[in-house]
């Protein structure tokens, strides 16, 4: 029964914060995107960064991960070098 309750917590939760982006006008592959690399960035955490562990967690293949991991990396990155070019 607190596994339904807590569910059903969760599930309000997350309706509440669709709205919230749906207002905001964020696209769903926006939104899907930011879950998925908010979701492993936790889940590497979680595991102390060992990718083969996350990676069961998840239930992906840890090439995936690592695949995954290395394009937010870059993500975070590029921007800050394209700032740098400016500068000069």
């Amino acid at each position: 029964m607190l596994q339904a309750t807590e569910n059903m917590q969760l599930r309000t939760q997350m309706e509440i914060l669709i709205e919230e982006m749906l207002n905001g006008q964020i696209l769903l592959n926006e939104a899907l995107l930011e879950f998925e690399k908010i979701y492993i960035q936790k889940a590497l955490q979680r595991y102390d960064e060992h990718f083969s562990n996350t990676a069961n967690a998840l239930g992906i293949h840890r090439n995936t991960l690592s695949k995954k991991a290395a394009a937010y990396q870059t993500e975070t990155r590029t921007p800050k070098r394209l700032l740098a070019r400016r500068s000069r």
